[in-house]
C-alpha cells in the first residue's frame, strides 16, 4: 500500500471540512508571512506594528492574532489600540477578543471604552465579555454600569453584570481588610 501524500491528505481534510459545514474552510496561508512579522514585531515590544496591521484590517485570523499579542506584551501602550478595535472592528468575534484582552490588562484607562461597548454594543458576545472584563480591572466607576446591565435584555449579559459586581465587591471587602 502507498503513503498517503502530504498534498492527497489536505485534499481529503479540505473535502470532509467543505461537507461538514457546507462551505470550504479559508485558506490562511496567505497570512504566515504577516504572522512571522508579528511575532518579530512582539519580540521587539512594537506596538504601533500591530496598530498598523489592526488598522489594516486584514483577515479575522490576523486581526484576532494582533489583538492577542497586544495582550500578551503586558503594556499600557496596547490599551488605545486595543480600544479602538473593540469600538470600530466589524467582526464580534474581534471586539469580543479586545474586550477580553483589555480585561486581562486590567488598566483602568479601558473601563470608558468597555462601559460603552457593554452597553451598547449590537452583539451579546461583546457585551457580556466587556462586562466580564470590567469585573476583573476591578475599578469602582464601572459600578453604575453593571447595574444598569443587570436589566440587559440578554441573560448572559445579566448574568455577567452580576459576576463583574460581585467581582467589585470581593475586591472592596480585600481593600478593607488589607488597609488595616
Amino acid at each position: 500500500m502507498d503513503p498517503v501524500t502530504t498534498n492527497e491528505r489536505e485534499i481529503v481534510l479540505k473535502s470532509i471540512a467543505q461537507n461538514e459545514t457546507g462551505r470550504a474552510p479559508p485558506d490562511y496561508s496567505k497570512d504566515f508571512e504577516t504572522l512571522e512579522k508579528m511575532e518579530w514585531a512582539f519580540s521587539r515590544g512594537d506596538v504601533g506594528f500591530f496598530k498598523a496591521v489592526l488598522e489594516s484590517r486584514p483577515s479575522l485570523l490576523l486581526r484576532i492574532h494582533a489583538v492577542c499579542m497586544l495582550a500578551d506584551m503586558k503594556d499600557d501602550r496596547a490599551v488605545p489600540a486595543l480600544c479602538e478595535t473593540l469600538k470600530e472592528d466589524p467582526s464580534p468575534l474581534v471586539r469580543h477578543e479586545a474586550a477580553f484582552s483589555l480585561g486581562q490588562l486590567e488598566f483602568k484607562s479601558a473601563v470608558p471604552t468597555l462601559m460603552d461597548a457593554m452597553a451598547n454594543d449590537e452583539s451579546v458576545l461583546v457585551r457580556h465579555e466587556s462586562a466580564v472584563a470590567l469585573g476583573s480591572i476591578g475599578d469602582e466607576t464601572a459600578r453604575p454600569g453593571l447595574i444598569d446591565r443587570l436589566q440587559d435584555p440578554d441573560e448572559d449579559v445579566r448574568l455577567s453584570a452580576e459576576v463583574a459586581l460581585a467581582d467589585l465587591d470581593f475586591l472592596d471587602r480585600l481593600r478593607a481588610r488589607t488597609s488595616r
